[in-house]
């Protein structure tokens, strides 16, 4: 269930939201006269999540190139050849 906070808690319970916010990894609904304003999350969790919607952008293109006839890299040729380069050769 989502947590659902008046603008005032902001100013009067700010620690507390962050506290919320960082233990459970979930946002806190902020409303202002009653409708939705804004969103608070942990720095973390949003960073995480910018860097899957940056990711599904990049699955999305390669998914397009796929379609229009790009041609992909062998997996296991591609793996080798990372590990070669973090290890040394194999």
């Amino acid at each position: 269930m989502p947590s659902i906070r008046p603008i005032s808690d902001l100013r009067n319970s700010a620690n507390e939201i962050s506290d919320f916010c960082r233990r459970t990894r979930e946002p806190v609904y902020i409303t202002r006269n009653g409708t939705g304003d804004m969103v608070v999350l942990n720095h973390e969790e949003y960073e995480r999540q910018m860097a899957l919607i940056d990711l599904y952008g990049k699955l999305a293109v390669a998914e397009q190139q796929i379609a229009d006839g790009a041609e992909g890299e062998d997996f296991a040729l591609v793996a080798r050849q990372l590990r070669e380069r973090v290890h040394g050769n194999l």
